[in-house]
């Protein structure tokens, strides 16, 4: 069982991104963002395959990551 905290730090930390300071996170959806309203999360150009596959099965399978997965895409979008 997973008993990692699930939190955008912990996310970014789990997609192999920068994720020591709230200042990195921030800095990664100023670049990314805004990603267009018809194009998936997962489907992103920025990320990598094996980042890609995870993000979709999260959402996809519901799972624990999934809260916070809907958490950056949002502020993807916004």
């Amino acid at each position: 069982m997973d008993t990692t905290p699930h939190s955008l730090e912990t996310l970014f930390a789990q997609l192999g991104l920068p994720s020591a300071s709230t200042a990195d996170i921030e800095r990664f959806v100023a670049e990314h963002r805004p990603l267009a309203a018809e194009l998936r999360l997962a489907d992103a150009p920025f990320w990598s395959p094996s980042q890609a596959q995870f993000l979709r099965e999260e959402i996809n399978e519901d799972a624990e990551w999934a809260e916070v997965v809907d958490q950056l895409n949002a502020m993807l979008r916004a």
